[in-house]
């Protein structure tokens, strides 16, 4: 039988590695991390990006933080601008350890976006060097989250110089009114999710339906 780990107590982490682990004021905590063992079990975060948008793929990240170098100021994405996000991004590569998963748009359109997520989200537990104890959604997702968003926020940037007219430097592929005018003057790219109802009802307007979101064939992960 394995030992328990060594930790803090869960209420009352010492003071030196809380000093180590201070974030944002208002940001998440380690202290679930450190009441499931880190850091001498492997805890980590993960998170993804992209189930909105109706052009590119969607994006996991799996993020095992070291609590005595971890960079200050982690929050989810969404709260962080664009230009705190990059600065967190690499300083989390050169802090953490990082798993990053993507589901196709091939995919999307075959399993559904909430399958295809899960799918991203076990590869990017996969792609860490070591499979970890848990998996939370703490300060470790919030890792997890700008991973992800910075990752799948360059993969669109890339696509929009391949594709111009569609915006997705600035929209990221959601259905902003830019990208859906330039959807109807365009046309779908294959890039598209032709499973997501706006894609599909310009394709074939006369087409009745609406976008499941459940899939009937679940996926094993």
């Amino acid at each position: 039988m394995p030992r328990p780990p060594k930790t803090d107590s869960p209420k009352t982490p010492g003071k030196k590695r809380a000093a180590s682990i201070r974030l944002a004021a208002e940001g998440p905590s380690y202290a679930f991390e450190i009441e499931h063992g880190a850091p001498h079990r492997r805890v980590c975060g993960i998170d993804e990006a992209g189930r909105g948008p109706l052009a590119g793929p969607v994006v996991a990240a799996a993020v095992v933080l070291d609590p005595e170098n971890c960079p200050p100021g982690l929050n989810d994405s969404k709260k962080l601008d664009e230009t705190r996000r990059e600065a967190l991004y690499a300083a989390l590569a050169s802090s953490a350890e990082i798993g990053v998963g993507i589901a196709t748009v091939e995919e999307i359109d075959r399993l559904n976006i909430l399958w295809a997520s899960m799918l991203a989200m076990s590869r990017a537990l996969d792609a860490l060097a070591t499979a970890p104890a848990f998996a939370l959604i703490v300060v470790s997702i919030a890792a997890a989250s700008i991973v992800a968003k910075v990752t799948r926020d360059r993969m669109m940037a890339a696509l929009a110089a391949e594709h111009p007219g569609y915006g997705w430097a600035n929209n990221r592929g959601y259905g902003t009114p830019e990208h859906l005018d330039a959807l109807t003057r365009l046309g779908a790219t294959p890039h598209h999710r032709r499973s997501f109802a706006p894609v599909r009802n310009i394709l074939s307007p006369l087409t009745p339906g609406r976008l499941d979101l459940v899939g009937h064939n679940p996926l094993s992960l």
